[in-house]
């Protein structure tokens, strides 16, 4: 069995729609799929409706803060609907927008002819995120590509046009998890700008309730990846993976990691039983 449990749609900021999503996990010979959308679940009735043959694990990327720095979540099997989480997700949502809004003002004092409208256009319905902006910078010509957004020049973690926003603490957002009903992988802590995430701070999720950790992703290179199954060994952590897929602007990539079928039957079994 192929799981990829991290997978974007036009419901955040991946570009395909997630139909569309699930008809290429079809194509790509994947069992199931997660759609984990940054901060929402918007998307899982259109792609439940186009599973087809595809078994979709109801997901969401969410977005926390560990020691002043951005750290994301996957969440899985969860009531989007049960209040405390709901209001945390509005709240994040709301502040998307005004972080997006601040962001596009510094880009401006920095030169780049990007307006809030034309982000606006972009995102659509969609849960506003920088890569609606980077993709807004592109079509201005301030950049090649997308990825040229993402440096200290411009809108990185600490880039000259980069604004903070509201993230949840990852222990609260586990909790919050839970209560919901469902259950927390620490996503992509090896890779890129999370590379700071240390062994004592996973030790610390994990006593906190967390299931498991993303392993098998692509920014994660051959020895991250054994020192983080020895981790998930070490802490009785599921070692999952995915994708992490966001249409054209990953290459198309959906089912290139996979969590293998033991594994994603550990998953399912730590989803907490109704009291």
């Amino acid at each position: 069995m192929r799981a990829d449990l991290h997978v974007h749609s036009t419901a955040s900021d991946g570009t395909d729609p997630p139909a569309e999503v699930m008809r290429r996990a079809a194509r790509a010979g994947v069992d199931v799929v997660a759609l984990t959308d940054h901060d929402t679940v918007a998307g899982h009735a259109e792609a439940r409706a186009a599973a087809g043959p595809v078994a979709l694990l109801p997901g969401m990327e969410l977005s926390c803060r560990l020691d002043g720095r951005s750290l994301h979540m996957l969440a899985y099997l969860f009531d989007a609907d049960q209040p405390e989480l709901a209001a945390e997700l509005t709240r994040i949502r709301d502040d998307r927008v005004l972080r997006a809004r601040a962001m596009v003002d510094k880009l401006a004092g920095l030169g780049v002819n990007v307006s809030w409208g034309q982000v606006a256009a972009i995102a659509g319905q969609a849960v506003v995120g920088r890569p609606h902006i980077a993709r807004a910078m592109a079509d201005s010509g301030a950049i090649a590509s997308p990825r040229e957004a993402f440096t200290r020049d411009w809108i990185a973690d600490g880039g000259r046009a980069y604004v903070g926003r509201y993230a949840l603490d990852p222990v609260r957002a586990i909790d919050l998890v839970r209560a919901a009903g469902g259950v927390t992988v620490l996503a992509h802590p090896r890779a890129g700008r999370d590379t700071w995430v240390t062994n004592e701070q996973i030790t610390r999720l994990a006593a906190a309730g967390l299931a498991g950790l993303e392993v098998f992703h692509p920014d994660q290179s051959e020895a991250e990846r054994a020192r983080l199954i020895a981790l998930a060994h070490d802490l009785a952590l599921v070692p999952t993976g995915g994708s992490d897929d966001h249409g054209s602007l990953t290459g198309y990539r959906l089912g290139g990691e996979t969590t293998s079928g033991e594994a994603y039957q550990d998953l399912l079994s730590r989803v907490p039983r109704p009291a």
